[in-house]
């Protein structure tokens, strides 16, 4: 039988994004609550000031560019504090936002701009650049290009989203009524081994039910007025806001529950430390390269952290001994969360008390999800059996944009959703996490897929055949990717140089997470199997026994 949640089942309100969040008789905390605050330039914005400036962009939207309910909005831009207001606003308008990594080049992002049919592009005046150019590509007309945050442009040729919101003759203009189980609210990238980026489809009954079952149980021990001098708890918020996790972890939740969120662009170990510090942060949603950061970087010493109640690591695997350091270390806590893209993303969540007595598991099924190991076969597995996990409730994704194979592929007709991942079960109801059916490399959360990259370095002279892998860096305590090349016969003898040369050629072409940073090692071919399909195991076994020195046999 499938695994049911071991928590009690909660209500999912039969609401969109916008009364959800705006339109409760619920809220336990007051207007003037500040939510999201630039420790950088003391900028707010409180409740009220985030649900007034969203409905003044939502009715610009309309009444400037004639917005339709499921026009697409896409956000280029790094974490900044006008981010939820125009991520509701949008909402109000009956939009779909859809955000864009930062780190993109302009070809990448146009992809996504062409393929989610985006309508208008929100950035900031740093990467008007790469996105006028992609915007060029995409079909976009400059005009439809909008910057936020604090810089402007002097010379007036880029409009600040503060002129969209003050357009004149609004007042006509009414919400845009939504369907919440059918409409979508984001339009989320996510990469795929088989080269280019899928739109998955989340709507608005997704989200809504995700940051119900996120603060249910020991999640919402996360309280508007905890604390001695009751202010609430603090969030420090660096992970990224156009990925899954930061979106529905940090911009939502923080606003349903009154939390107090500190934003970074992009995280800096001094800063982050400097602003736990400086503010009393209580809570941090991490990953692992930052749990390794804190556990063994000379520099955190000089910084008082003990205001923490509690880390939540995500996005890849945890270790034990990465847990036990830190502990050793600082005292800090740390527990794991598992979740994807399209599950908006929690599914599971390692219980505050449980932290130090299941290390290494992701956790237990959070309210109103069902779970179950399945075989190679399709056989249901029993706990502590292996096999690839399916799980199904309110927060599993419509499906991917405009390939319907790939959503038939991986939603069952009874409304699993195959996540890809391989793990088992205990006894007990916690979930862990073993290795990935997917071939997706994970860097710092990010991911990386190898079809996409190997497409590329085709293209370089000095290559005649490619695959590329991810292998475990230990001083980064993740993932990196790292080509094995077959070299074009002009250029041996091959060495370091030439290894460098392809390297930093990749570098220019694609986001600063997708860099070969496990480097590149020339081989006489790539491994494959009689039907052309490359056989990444035998290579994974080669790097183990690079890494290693022993002999590592690959199965076959």
């Amino acid at each position: 039988m499938p695994t049911e949640s071991l928590y009690p089942p909660i209500e999912i309100p039969d609401v969109d994004i916008w009364a959800f969040l705006f339109e409760r008789n619920d809220k336990p905390y007051p207007d003037d609550k500040a939510i999201y605050i630039d420790p950088f330039t003391s900028r707010t914005y409180t409740f009220a000031d985030v649900k007034s400036t969203a409905i003044d962009f939502g009715k610009g939207l309309k009444a400037l560019w004639d917005w339709q309910k499921g026009d697409v909005l896409a956000l280029f831009t790094p974490n900044c504090i006008d981010t939820p207001a125009i991520t509701w606003g949008c909402h109000w308008a009956g939009g779909i936002l859809s955000p864009a990594n930062p780190g993109y080049t302009a070809e990448e992002l146009a992809f996504q701009l062409k393929d989610s049919g985006a309508k208008a592009l929100v950035t900031q005046l740093a990467l008007i650049a790469t996105a006028k150019k992609a915007a060029s590509i995409a079909g976009i007309p400059h005009d439809r290009i909008i910057v936020m945050g604090d810089e402007r442009d002097k010379e007036a040729r880029v409009k600040h989203f503060s002129s969209i919101r003050n357009t004149s003759g609004t007042s006509r203009y009414r919400r845009t009524k939504l369907d919440p189980a059918e409409d979508l609210a984001f339009l989320v990238y996510s990469s795929g081994t088989t080269g280019h980026p899928k739109g998955v489809m989340l709507t608005h009954r997704n989200i809504v039910a995700n940051v119900l079952q996120g603060m249910s149980g020991e999640a919402n021990l996360l309280k508007w007025d905890n604390g001695p001098d009751k202010s609430g708890d603090r969030i420090i918020a660096f992970l990224p806001f156009f990925h899954i996790y930061g979106l529905t972890c940090l911009i939502h939740h923080s606003l349903r529950a009154g939390l107090a969120l500190y934003v970074l662009p992009k995280f800096s170990l001094d800063a982050f430390c400097d602003i736990i510090q400086t503010y009393r942060v209580t809570f941090a949603y991490v990953v692992p390269p930052v749990v390794l950061l804190l556990a063994k970087h000379p520099d955190v010493s000089k910084y008082d952290l003990s205001s923490i109640r509690m880390l939540n690591s995500g996005a890849a695997p945890l270790t034990k001994d990465l847990v036990e350091t830190l502990h050793s270390r600082l005292n800090l806590k740390v527990k794991q969360g598992y979740g994807l893209s399209e599950t908006s993303p929690t599914t599971h969540m390692q219980p505050w008390s449980d932290w130090d007595k299941t290390i290494g598991s992701v956790g237990r099924l959070l309210p109103n999800l069902t779970a179950k190991y399945v075989s190679e076969a399709g056989e249901e597995l029993p706990a502590g059996q292996t096999g690839e996990l399916w799980v199904k409730g309110p927060n599993i994704f419509k499906g991917y944009l405009n390939n319907p194979e790939r959503t038939a592929d991986s939603l069952t007709p009874d409304g699993y959703f195959k996540t890809g991942d391989v793990g088992y079960q205990d006894e007990n109801g916690n979930f862990y996490i073993t290795d990935r059916v997917k071939e997706l490399i994970k860097y710092k959360g990010f991911q990386v897929p190898p079809a996409e990259l190997e497409g590329l370095l085709v293209g370089h002279p000095l290559v005649d055949d490619v695959a590329v892998i991810g292998i475990y860096d230990e001083g980064r305590a993740t993932e990196v990717p790292r080509a094995y090349v077959v070299a074009s016969k002009a250029t041996e003898p091959v060495g370091e140089k030439h290894s460098n040369e392809i390297a930093e050629w990749l570098a220019t072409k694609v986001a600063g997470h997708k860099r070969l940073r496990g480097g590149v090692r020339f081989v006489e071919e790539i491994p494959k199997s009689v039907s052309g399909k490359i056989l990444r195991r035998v290579l994974k076994a080669r790097a183990e026994e690079e890494t290693s020195g022993k002999t590592v046999k690959a199965k076959l």
